[in-house]
């Protein structure tokens, strides 16, 4: 009994801050879902949040955009980041100085470089589109085409690659050069080795990038607001309205919608009940990659 209570004397700092910061917030959230709330007024509403939820044609758009950007450009990254740290890996003259150059893109605030990327995308002065126009590819409008405007944002996450790039560099360093060796005498070539032995050593790091990865692309918020605000031409002076998601709802994220709903249009119990929706869902993708590394895991 004493050796309990000790326990939980040791354990009271991080049982105050999970109380106070999750269960609270998180019981305050699902509270007020049920409510009619905009900072001043509250009135019970039952179910009516939940139903608008489903009738909400605009937070549907949000979710297949959100669910867009997981699914193409999470793997697109940590494929991307993985291929760069094996190359990266593998130089030996300079290579200080290419590690450095991949990674100080995701050193830049997300805003800076969100608008240094516009500006470089821009289908009139943009340098990227000026060079394919003069190999003779197209140059779409990446930021003001619905066709092209996830893509544009797909291409910012590649650019910003450089802290998988790191992580996946420490898994590739550590994995023992024996291995290698081994299967080279045996007659494993490069790609063997790579599947036979470098994939499941790393595959803890591989799981992590996922798991981190789609748990921020659900919250993905910053990047496509200020894209959709600079290639919109919107500004936030007086009698101007900006209305997320530019060109075409296309690069509406969940995220985005939800603030847009809380803190615009100070519909707050609406945005409790995004909130729980965003919180399920990642729940949900957390535990899938998490049960199918653990069923990998098992069979190897």
């Amino acid at each position: 009994m004493r050796g309990n209570l000790r326990a939980l004397l040791y354990l009271s700092p991080w049982l105050a801050g999970f109380a106070i910061f999750f269960v609270y917030p998180l019981l305050s959230t699902v509270y007020f879902s049920f409510q009619r709330y905009d900072l001043f007024t509250l009135e019970p509403v039952g179910l009516l949040n939940w139903e608008y939820f489903f009738k909400d044609q605009a937070a549907w758009t949000a979710i297949r955009n959100t669910l867009w950007l997981v699914v193409v450009m999470v793997p697109l990254r940590v494929l991307f980041g993985l291929g760069v740290a094996q190359l990266v890996t593998r130089i030996k003259a300079g290579a200080g100085v290419y590690r450095t150059i991949f990674y100080l893109p995701a050193l830049v605030p997300l805003v800076a470089g969100t608008l240094g990327f516009v500006f470089l995308l821009n289908p009139g002065t943009g340098p990227v589109d000026a060079i394919l126009s003069a190999v003779g590819l197209p140059a779409p409008d990446w930021f003001g085409d619905p066709a092209w405007s996830k893509w544009g944002l797909t291409l910012l996450g590649l650019w910003s690659v450089g802290d998988l790039m790191v992580i996946f560099m420490a898994a590739l360093l550590d994995v023992p050069k024996q291995l290698y060796e081994a299967a080279a005498i045996d007659g494993a070539n490069g790609w063997r080795q790579f599947t036979s032995i470098t994939l499941p050593v790393i595959r803890p790091v591989l799981m992590f990038a996922a798991v981190t990865g789609v748990i921020q692309t659900l919250q993905y918020f910053t990047q496509a607001e200020v894209a959709a605000r600079v290639a919109s031409g919107a500004t936030d002076s007086a009698g101007s309205v900006f209305t997320p998601g530019y060109p075409d709802q296309s690069t509406l994220t969940f995220p985005q919608w939800l603030f847009q709903q809380g803190f615009r249009d100070y519909a707050m119990g609406y945005a409790c009940v995004l909130a729980l929706v965003l919180f399920a869902v990642s729940m949900v993708f957390t535990l899938i990659l998490l049960r199918q590394f653990r069923f990998t895991e098992e069979e190897s």
